[in-house]
C-alpha cells in the first residue's frame, strides 16, 4: 500500500473540506456533506523534542580513536479529523488537539451513540532516529440490532498494516451490554510468509552467502587469505569476515526479506467474528470493555494464505478495558488499555495509576 499516497490523500481532504462552510450557494452535495461534518473536529500538529543522548565510541586500532554517534531529535507530524462521542469518562481538559492524545475508546466496536462517526488521523514520526509512518482511519455505523464498520490501521512502530471490514447482528441486553455476531473480510500482506525459507540448509543454517551474491554484492580474494566484500554499487562495505557477517549480513537479510515480502499481492481473508461491548459509568466508577474473536477463517486459494504457514486454524482476538474508580474525593484509581493478536502477531498498549488529590 502506497504510504505517500495515503498521506496525500489524508492532507487533501483535510484542506478541502472546511472550505465548504463559506460557499455561498451550496450544492445538495455539499449540504448533506457539511451534515455530515457538523461537530466533527479537524486538526493539525507538529510535535517534537530531543532523543536519548550521544553516545561515545572508542576504538584502538589505530590508536585511540572516538566516534560520536549523534541521534536526530525526535518529533511528529499529524494530521486528522474526528467525529466520536465523548464518553462519560473522557475529560476533555486541553483546548486543542494536538495529535498526541490516545483515546483507548477509538478501538470499541460501537460508542457511545447510534448513527455514523469516524475518525482519519494520520502521524508521520522520528523516534529515536527511525522513521514511522502511523495511520487510523475508520467509518463507523451503529444501529439498534446491527454494526457496519470499514478500518484501515498502519502501526509502524508495530510493523502491522491492514484493511477491514465488518457486518454484524447487535444484540443488546438491558442498556449496559451488548453482543454481536458477524462476518469480517481482512486485506493485508500475507503474514507468516518467511522468505529466507528457501534459503536454509539441512542444518538449519542459513545460506547467507549465496543469497548475498544474488542481490548483486561480490567478494576479492587477495590469494593470501585476504577477502574484500563490495555492495552492488561497488562501494567497499567490509575488509574482513567478522565486519561483513556481523554488519553487512544482516543487512542484507533484512532489505532481501522486505524485497520479496513487497512483491507479493495482498491477501484477503474472511472470518466470523464474535464480539462484546459493556459500558457502565457514574462520576465515581466507570468500566468499559470490549472483545472481538475471531474463531474460524474461510481457506482461500493464494498460495500465501496464512493457513498454509499455521498448519491449519488459528484464533485472532482484540479487546480492550477501560476502569475507574474514586474511593473519595481524594484518592481514585484507574487502569486503562487495549490487545490485538492477530495472524500470531500482537501489539498492546496500557496505562495503570493512581491518584490522590490535596485540597
Amino acid at each position: 500500500m502506497n504510504q505517500q499516497v495515503n498521506m496525500k490523500n489524508l492532507l487533501l481532504l483535510l484542506l478541502l473540506i472546511p472550505t465548504i462552510g463559506f460557499a455561498q450557494e451550496q450544492s445538495p452535495f455539499a449540504k448533506s456533506l457539511k451534515k455530515t461534518f457538523k461537530f466533527a473536529t479537524f486538526y493539525g500538529a507538529v510535535n517534537g523534542g530531543n532523543s536519548i543522548s550521544d553516545v561515545d565510541v572508542f576504538s584502538i586500532t589505530n590508536g585511540l580513536e572516538t566516534e560520536v554517534i549523534e541521534t536526530p531529535f525526535d518529533y511528529s507530524i499529524t494530521f486528522g479529523v474526528r467525529k466520536i462521542a465523548r464518553l462519560g469518562y473522557e475529560n476533555r481538559e486541553k483546548v486543542f488537539y494536538d495529535g498526541t492524545e490516545n483515546s483507548y475508546a477509538d478501538a470499541a466496536t460501537i460508542g457511545k451513540v447510534k448513527g455514523f462517526e469516524f475518525l482519519f488521523e494520520g502521524d508521520y514520526t522520528r523516534q529515536q532516529g527511525t522513521n514511522f509512518l502511523n495511520q487510523h482511519h475508520f467509518l463507523r455505523y451503529v444501529a439498534d440490532d446491527w454494526i457496519a464498520k470499514v478500518e484501515y490501521l498502519q502501526d509502524g512502530f508495530a510493523d502491522i498494516e491492514y484493511f477491514e471490514s465488518s457486518q454484524r447482528y447487535r444484540y443488546n441486553v438491558g442498556k449496559k451490554l451488548s453482543l454481536n455476531v458477524g462476518t469480517v473480510q481482512r486485506l493485508s500482506e500475507p503474514y507468516g510468509y518467511d522468505p529466507l525459507e528457501d534459503w536454509l540448509l539441512s542444518n538449519g543454517n542459513l545460506h547467507y552467502t549465496d543469497l548475498a551474491l544474488q542481490q548483486g554484492y561480490t567478494i576479492d580474494f587477495d590469494g593470501i587469505g585476504g577477502e574484500t566484500y563490495y555492495d552492488p554499487s561497488g562501494n567497499l562495505v567490509a575488509e574482513n569476515t567478522q565486519i561483513w557477517e556481523g554488519v553487512v549480513i544482516p543487512d542484507v537479510l533484512s532489505d532481501y526479506t522486505e524485497q520479496e515480502r513487497n512483491r507479493l499481492a495482498n491477501n484477503l481473508q474472511h472470518s466470523l467474528v464474535v464480539g462484546f461491548d459493556y459500558y457502565h459509568y457514574t462520576k465515581t466508577f466507570w468500566l468499559h470493555s470490549w472483545g472481538n474473536l475471531m474463531p474460524y477463517h474461510i481457506q482461500g486459494n493464494s498460495e500465501f494464505n496464512y493457513h498454509k504457514f499455521n498448519g491449519g486454524q488459528w484464533t485472532d482476538i482484540s479487546g480492550g478495558l477501560i476502569f475507574g474508580y474514586k474511593f473519595d474525593k481524594h484518592l481514585g484509581v484507574f487502569a486503562e488499555g487495549k490487545y490485538n493478536k492477530y495472524w500470531n502477531r500482537t501489539w498492546h498498549d496500557f496505562s495503570i495509576g493512581v491518584n490522590y488529590v490535596i485540597f
